[in-house]
């Protein structure tokens, strides 16, 4: 191990540390890379919870509120592209709805081309809302990521996560 890797342990080398005395049959080259993986998606997480909660709402409202701003003006859509958009069942994507919809940031109102239909609609202040939202994340995003990497370091990790991710979705 170099001296650098020495420096940086983190959790994920402790549990494969444990697994080399255990069972020094096993290639853990997979779980060093998926384990950090889903450590760095929590960590995220929980710190872009903190950044949408500020604001008054969730990431899963978020979520939606940001489905509709980059669907393009009128920033709307059906709650079926919604539920489809951010693989949720509809009862998970009607408590939303029903929130933001209290909250004055969305409105639902028929669909002029289908009679059973509706279409959510993103209010002037849901506008406002994820446009400042988004604005936060990001700089979440890019404060972590400019502690670590250089931007030539986080453009390669972004293609080689694109590679991965590609190939785990065929």
């Amino acid at each position: 191990m170099t001296e650098r890797a020495e420096q940086h342990r983190d959790p994920v080398d402790a549990i494969i540390d444990q697994w080399a005395a255990v069972r020094p049959d096993l290639d853990t080259a997979a779980m060093e890379v998926f384990g950090r993986i889903y450590r760095l998606s929590r960590a995220m997480g929980d710190r872009m919870e903190k950044a949408y909660a500020r604001l008054g709402i969730s990431r899963g409202e978020f979520d939606v509120l940001a489905t509709l701003r980059r669907s393009g003006e009128p920033y709307t859509l059906s709650p079926r592209q919604l539920s489809d958009t951010l693989m949720l069942t509809t009862g998970g994507m009607t408590g939303r709805l029903d929130k933001l919809e209290r909250a004055g940031l969305l409105r639902r109102s028929p669909d002029p081309h289908d009679r059973r239909g509706l279409q959510v609609t993103l209010t002037d202040e849901g506008l406002a809302l994820v446009d400042e939202a988004v604005g936060a994340g990001l700089a979440v995003q890019t404060e972590a990521l400019s502690a670590a990497l250089d931007g030539e370091q986080a453009g390669q990790l972004a293609g080689l996560l694109r590679e991965l991710l590609s190939a785990t979705e065929r």
